[in-house]
């Protein structure tokens, strides 16, 4: 436990004159916290928040937003110098051992790994139980809570060691889940795994490579993907690991909590926010029509939203946005694609940046405005994008839900609510109604 007391908070009630006071706690960064575990026992009142949106849910050392500042650190790292200098592997030790491994650790780690990425092969039984226009996603869903039904050593929540292997076949496996989902909806064979190569070299590996000739890495694609990887790895209680969290909490064995966070996830105002930036880019067309839709989306009478400006947390330029921007071109360069569509994202940019509206409303481009120019032009159906997004979470929500298993003061969610309904009545029997 990192928190300390650091005063207290007093509370009035107007209609009765007494006074409430509540420990006031502070973290190790970030604000203060109002202590109100006891407010209902004390005040018999509870507190009203919907959407969470002033309510610390639990207490972490994974993550730390300053959405003022465009701050977003793991274990206290930078997450620009992680895309920059680290790997998606290093990262998720960070994330679940709290440090950033040395060159032995490295190695067992990403060997332990490697050889979990494996799917055990009644699981293709699954696929090929879903018709073949099955959204990626609901596929997902699926396969990952049967995970549950051929692993059952390490279903034991209560067995650190159960624990740890579930932790490391989610991140393994979820590739190669992904992987597969995408070959079965374009009618292709599955590929296996290949051991000698990096996480997202196999993962491109996987999804691209075809029996009928051989599949070339290429390093710029795979430093890509594992920069998209790193920058989606973890992102604080937002809804999905909020989900983890929440199924966790009853005692939920693994699958089913990453399998919860699937379905969270993919929701088209959580995970599926890149392919609404692309969609959006489509229908504005060109640049030329830039300040046409501009002026739309400052109408407050018109529905329409320019999509992939601001964030719920930042208040700044997110700080993934700027890695993603990087990443963008030097895979556009690459691959020497002259997309009108990221013209368009570099126009609408600049107008961000520059525009008095923009400005006022912290209205900044956040990390899906690049992602998905980025995936389409890797040749990815918009369909995959939330997919990938759910890849690099995995690691994210493992580390929350262990470290959340592992707090001795963890209890199951049980949100309350401020009831509007009829008050009591009496039953009417329906032949008097």
């Amino acid at each position: 436990m990192n928190e300390k007391n650091s005063g207290t908070f007093t509370l009035i009630n107007d209609k009765t004159g007494d006074k409430y006071t509540l420990p006031i706690i502070s973290g190790t960064t970030g604000p203060d916290v109002i202590d109100v575990r006891r407010l209902y026992s004390e005040t018999d009142h509870f507190t009203f928040d919907p959407g969470y949106t002033s309510t610390g849910s639990c207490e972490s050392s994974l993550t730390y937003i300053d959405g003022d500042r465009g701050i977003l650190l793991h274990r206290g790292y930078p997450i620009e110098e992680l895309a920059e200098q680290s790997n998606f592997l290093e990262l998720a030790h960070l994330l679940l051992f709290g440090e950033l491994p040395n060159q032995k650790e490295s190695e067992k780690f990403v060997h332990d790994i490697t050889y979990h990425t494996m799917l055990h092969e009644q699981l293709m039984n699954f696929y090929r139980g879903f018709r073949r226009d099955a959204h990626p996603m609901a596929i997902m869903c699926g396969v990952v809570g049967a995970l549950s039904a051929f692993y059952h050593d390490s279903t034991d929540i209560n067995d650190a060691h159960a624990r740890m292997v579930a932790s490391y076949r989610l991140i393994a496996k979820m590739p190669t889940i992904a992987a597969m989902a995408y070959k079965y909806s374009l009618g292709q064979p599955f590929n296996y795994p290949q051991n000698n190569l990096s996480y997202a070299e196999n993962f491109l590996q996987m999804l691209f490579a075809v029996p009928s000739e051989e599949y070339k890495i290429n390093p710029v694609l795979a430093r890509a993907m594992d920069r998209l990887l790193i920058l989606h790895a973890d992102h604080e209680q937002n809804a999905s690991t909020s989900t983890v969290r929440l199924a966790g909490s009853s005692g939920a064995n693994p699958f089913a909590c990453i399998a919860a966070g699937i379905a969270s996830l993919w929701g088209p105002a959580h995970g599926g926010a890149n392919e609404a930036v692309l969609n959006m880019l489509t229908e504005i067309g060109h640049k030329s029509r830039v300040s046409e839709f501009v002026k739309k989306a400052k109408d407050k009478n018109d529905p329409f939203r320019l999509m992939g400006f601001g964030h719920r947390v930042y208040k700044n330029y997110d700080p993934r946005a700027k890695v993603m921007m990087q990443s963008c071109h030097e895979v556009l360069d690459d691959l020497g694609i002259d997309d009108p569509l990221l013209e368009l994202a570099m126009e609408l940019e600049t107008i961000a940046r520059e525009d008095e509206y923009f400005i006022e409303r912290n209205l900044y481009p956040n990390v899906d405005f690049y992602s998905g120019i980025i995936l389409k032009a890797m040749g990815f159906p918009s369909s995959m994008f939330t997919v990938l997004f759910a890849v690099a979470r995995t690691t994210g929500w493992i580390a929350q839900w262990k470290e959340m298993i592992e707090d001795p003061t963890q209890k199951i969610g049980r949100p309350r609510q401020l009831y509007t309904g009829p008050t009591a009545r009496t039953y009417t029997p329906l032949e008097q109604r």
